[in-house]
C-alpha cells in the first residue's frame, strides 16, 4: 500500500454547491431530513438522544457523533478517497445500525488510517472484496435506501479510525466520558473531506 500525499485526490460523495449543514443537537426529524435533497451531519455533534432511543445498540448517553453523516439520494456513489484495500466488507443488519458497510485501509501522510462506509446499499456487497486494492475515485459501494441500511434516511456514515476495526466494527456514537479518547481514536474526517462545512 502506498501513502498518500497529498492526502485527498478525490472527494468521497460528489455533491453540489451549497449543501445545508444539519443541527442535530437540538431536534431530529427524519421526514424533514428527507425534504432537502443533500445535508450534512457533523463530527463531534452532541446529538439529541431520540435519533438513537429506538434500538438496544444503544444506551441512554452515547450521543456524541464520530463520523461525518452525507445525506443525499439512494444510489449516490460513494467513492475511495485515496489508495489502499479493502479492509472489511460486512452487513451490520441489526435495526438502526450500518447495514451494508465497508472499511477501506490506508496510508495517510505516514500513518495507517481505516476509513469505515456505512448504511451502503446491498448492490455494495457483491461490488467490493476483501483484500480488494483500491485507488483513488474507484466506487466502492452507493448510499442504501431506509429499508437496506440499517433504517435510516439514505446517507453515508464516514469515520475514520487510528486503531484497526475490532469485529469490523467502529462506535458511531459515544458517550460524553468517551468523548476525548474517542477524538483521539477516531479523527475529524473534513481531514480528507476537507472544508465541507
Amino acid at each position: 500500500m502506498s501513502d498518500t500525499s497529498p492526502h485527498r485526490d478525490y472527494t468521497v460523495v460528489d455533491l453540489p454547491a451549497d449543501v445545508p449543514v444539519f443541527d442535530f443537537t437540538t431536534a431530529y426529524d427524519p421526514e424533514s431530513i428527507l425534504d432537502e435533497p443533500w445535508g450534512i451531519g457533523r463530527y463531534d455533534e452532541r446529538r439529541v438522544q431520540n435519533m438513537y432511543n429506538n434500538s438496544d445498540l444503544y444506551d441512554e448517553t452515547r450521543c456524541i457523533h464520530m463520523g461525518i453523516d452525507i445525506w443525499g439520494p439512494a444510489g449516490t456513489p460513494v467513492k475511495a478517497f485515496a489508495d489502499g484495500r479493502v479492509y472489511a466488507v460486512v452487513n451490520h443488519d441489526s435495526p438502526r445500525n450500518y447495514g451494508p458497510t465497508v472499511i477501506t485501509e490506508h496510508l495517510l501522510d505516514g500513518e495507517r488510517i481505516w476509513a469505515l462506509h456505512g448504511h451502503l446499499s446491498q448492490q455494495t456487497l457483491g461490488h467490493v472484496d476483501l483484500d480488494q486494492p483500491v485507488q483513488a475515485g474507484d466506487v466502492i459501494g452507493w448510499f442504501g435506501t431506509a429499508t437496506e441500511n440499517g433504517g435510516w434516511p439514505p446517507h453515508l456514515h464516514l469515520q475514520l479510525s487510528r486503531e484497526e476495526p475490532m469485529n469490523n466494527d467502529m462506535p458511531g456514537v459515544v458517550a460524553p466520558a468517551d468523548r476525548e479518547e474517542a477524538r483521539q481514536i477516531y479523527p475529524d474526517p473534513r481531514r480528507i473531506l476537507g472544508a465541507i462545512y
